[in-house]
């Protein structure tokens, strides 16, 4: 008989296999997770909402259907952002607007999971609407870092990181505006990807067309989350925007072998400072390639109007998003989301103009860089883990920051291009912290880019560090 532990520490590759072969039942993950979260989350406060009779309750409808029918995750548990609407479970996104509301349908991604062999078993923690990289709000209080629980666990996706860092998912489900699945990743030592625009279908909110944030798959290894991204992945028609699942799935090509020919690696992009010890532990983790018979080099794209072009587009989207809650709900909402909302209301046609001119050229330039590089390589966050109590990294390096989001100029500036990026661990601090690298490729190239990442994390000793008992 397989004890519990032995779950929670099995990948979820591993896993769908013997759900498929009949060796484990939902249940018996079900109970393992219950259990784990029970004993665990007392001390991190990833994962604040629990719905586990409803997930017991959609396990027991997908036992009834063939093996075959099941889908590709064959009755995974999977935890769902607090952002994100699952019908008939409490959904705050993090403010005291929401605190009590229970939506009647889910969303689309949600509902695609479920299609698809999913389990819906718990909400995972987030700042109120996503704002800002370090996962706390009013109505749950703060995640901590289950390396130093003193620490942030970064954000927006900070509770699913952290439930899979310390054994309360194998899966998970995140966001990414301005590297909400790239900088938790890092901070906990788990893998997340932020897909191209139309990856994963999803509800539209506000506007049809919205492209800075995009719905994601978190995972403890490559090969997971790929089998995460194949769940995820396929097109919806009340997503204009979405496309259709890709042939050979993603679990397929990350086993694929495929292996780049040349690769660059940038400290900076050319526009933040960066921690010198991030520094050095991404550019050995990159040069790992060399010994594969890769080409590296140290180039990047100019990404120079990274700074003033995401500004405008998130204050854009924050006004055409939220102006109404500013309205009428002003006094519930953090400062950082006023300030963010004011800032999109004051905008002038001519801001926005200039915005969407400046990422067409953000674009052009990233595919051009593409001809002649398969990947580019950075580091994920440019700091370590910070103290839980900073809402936000105000300088670095000795270099002062203009906004609460300016620290992460390293993964927003990804974001404006429309490539595909992952976090993957990459090795730690001399005080044991986690560090993940940023992988990027041209857009839609997700299978090029896991297979890489697969590559990579084969070569390096850090596959395994996860899960985690929470660290003091």
């Amino acid at each position: 008989m397989t004890s519990d532990q032995d779950l929670i520490r099995s990948t979820a590759v591993t896993l769908v296999s013997r759900l498929t072969a009949g060796e484990i039942t939902p249940f018996d993950l079900l109970d393992a997770l219950e259990k784990r979260i029970s004993s665990v989350d007392g001390k991190v406060n990833a994962l604040p909402i629990l719905c586990f009779d409803r997930a017991r309750e959609h396990a027991g409808r997908l036992m009834q259907k063939p093996v075959a029918e099941r889908g590709p995750l064959a009755g995974m548990p999977v935890p769902i952002k607090d952002l994100t609407a699952v019908a008939g479970v409490r959904t705050t996104q993090g403010s005291l607007i929401y605190k009590d509301y229970v939506p009647a349908a889910s969303d689309i991604v949600v509902q695609h999971l479920e299609a698809n062999g999913g389990v819906v078993y718990a909400k995972s923690n987030t700042p109120e609407f996503g704002a800002g990289a370090n996962t706390f709000n009013e109505v749950f209080g703060p995640t901590l870092n289950p390396w130093n629980t003193k620490l942030s666990a970064a954000g927006s996706s900070g509770g699913a990181a952290v439930a899979l860092a310390t054994g309360m998912a194998w899966l998970a489900h995140g966001t990414d505006m301005g590297g909400s699945l790239r900088n938790p990743a890092s901070f906990n030592g788990i893998v997340g990807l932020r897909p191209s625009l139309g990856r994963v279908a999803a509800t539209p909110a506000s506007a049809i067309d919205r492209t800075l944030s995009v719905n994601g798959p978190m995972a403890r290894n490559v090969e997971d989350l790929a089998l995460l991204l194949d769940a995820m992945s396929g097109a919806h028609p009340a997503d204009p925007l979405s496309l259709p699942a890709p042939v050979p799935s993603f679990l397929e090509s990350v086993r694929s072998g495929w292996k780049p020919k040349r690769v660059a690696y940038s400290p900076d992009l050319g526009i933040t400072p960066v921690d010198p010890e991030v520094k050095a532990i991404t550019r050995r983790a990159a040069e790992r390639f060399e010994a594969m018979g890769v080409i590296v080099e140290e180039a990047h794209p100019n990404l120079s109007e990274a700074h003033e072009c995401f500004a405008t587009l998130r204050a854009f989207d924050f006004a055409i998003t939220k102006a109404e809650l500013l309205r009428t709900s002003r006094e519930l909402l953090k400062p950082e989301v006023v300030w963010n909302i004011e800032q999109g209301l004051a905008l002038k046609i001519e801001d926005i103009e200039r915005a969407q001119a400046q990422r067409l050229a953000l674009v052009a330039r990233a595919i051009d860089f593409f001809g002649q590089y398969d990947l580019l390589l950075t580091p994920a966050t440019i700091v370590t883990p910070f103290p839980i109590g900073e809402r936000f990294v105000a300088e670095c390096d000795g270099v002062k920051f203009d906004s609460y989001f300016q620290w992460l100029a390293i993964v927003y500036a990804i974001t404006l291009t429309c490539c595909p990026a992952l976090s993957l661990p990459c090795g730690f601090t001399g005080s044991g912290l986690p560090v993940g690298l940023q992988m990027i490729a041209p857009p839609r190239a997700e299978a090029e880019l896991l297979a890489g990442a697969k590559l990579l994390e084969d070569s390096l000793d850090v596959r395994g560090s996860v899960p985690i008992d929470p660290r003091t």
